[in-house]
């Protein structure tokens, strides 16, 4: 994906109060002229955004103190935050050897994968879709922003959930739940389920490891996921029974697989999703050295746990 459309992708998300704040930095810093003209004029170059995005005194003015930040931190949209967190973090492992993987509940060991991690997030269409991945879980819920079982995925789900099931929406991180509307769909939507799909399996595994171990998977839940994973048969016992972790890999991967196989149109964006499907491991830990950094500081998690 060239600079121009990770750029506009970039764009598409980002609301008027976030260019705001990222010109009131580029004004800080000395940048040219027309940036710090205004937001119009990062709305017409919008491939300036990933560079702005990532300089570190926009990570300061976001997840700084607030006597540092001078406020400017209320004008962050949930997608700021996030793609502002996945550029940090690209920086940090810039000077990393290992990153720390759950072993169980708050328990870590370090894994010396930075090196594949930096190769992950080097790519700056891999970094807008963790952005965007992370933002497409959220709403505002009159406080933090938290992750919306039942929301609308913004565009990156053929339909909504609402009528598959007599007219209530099935919760987007009930993975068995949302495998059944495979059946319920015309063929011609179902890349949209298999992107879904793969969207909460990386989720759940980035932001909640611990949960995806302990609540999201059971006997029968597992041979649903894998029968709609088209995983073949014989393997089915074998896969039943490997750590949680390492199914939901197994399973997100061939999702995104199939999401990218049943395309009607093959392009760049969708591309990327082709791309993690073959990192999907890497894509996880990026995600939960993420969530462990950024995401969750005391009092104010920008995700509420799943429901039980």
């Amino acid at each position: 994906m060239d600079s121009a459309l990770v750029g506009s992708g970039y764009a598409d998300h980002l609301t008027d109060a976030d260019l705001s704040l990222l010109v009131s930095v580029s004004q800080d810093t000395g940048q040219p002229a027309g940036l710090a003209a205004g937001a119009s004029w990062l709305r017409r170059q919008p491939e300036a955004l990933p560079e702005l995005i990532g300089d570190p005194r926009v990570f300061r003015a976001v997840f700084g103190p607030a006597d540092a930040a001078s406020g400017r931190a209320a004008l962050a949209s949930p997608f700021l935050i996030f793609a502002v967190a996945v550029h940090r973090a690209a920086a940090e492992l810039e000077s990393m050897d290992h990153v720390p993987e759950r072993s169980g509940q708050r328990q870590r060991v370090p894994l010396f994968d930075a090196p594949e991690l930096r190769d992950f997030l080097g790519s700056p269409a891999r970094r807008l879709f963790l952005a965007e991945l992370l933002g497409s879980f959220t709403r505002n819920a009159a406080g933090p922003y938290r992750a919306a079982a039942g929301a609308r995925p913004g565009g990156r789900q053929a339909r909504s959930a609402r009528g598959a099931r007599g007219g209530r929406r099935v919760s987007e991180l009930d993975l068995a739940r949302m495998a059944g509307m495979l059946d319920a769909v015309p063929e011609a939507e179902r890349a949209g389920v298999y992107r879904r799909l793969g969207d909460a399996a990386l989720f759940l595994t980035g932001v909640f490891p611990d949960y995806a171990v302990a609540h999201a998977l059971g006997p029968v839940s597992a041979d649903r996921l894998l029968r709609a994973a088209r995983a073949p048969a014989r393997q089915h016992d074998q896969l039943a029974t490997a750590p949680a972790i390492d199914l939901f890999e197994y399973l997100g991967a061939r999702w995104y697989r199939a999401a990218w196989g049943l395309a009607p149109a093959r392009t760049a964006r969708l591309a990327v999703v082709a791309e993690v499907a073959d990192r999907f491991r890497q894509a996880r830990r990026v995600l939960n050295h993420i969530a462990d950094r950024w995401l969750f500081p005391a009092g104010n998690p920008w995700f509420a746990p799943p429901a039980r």
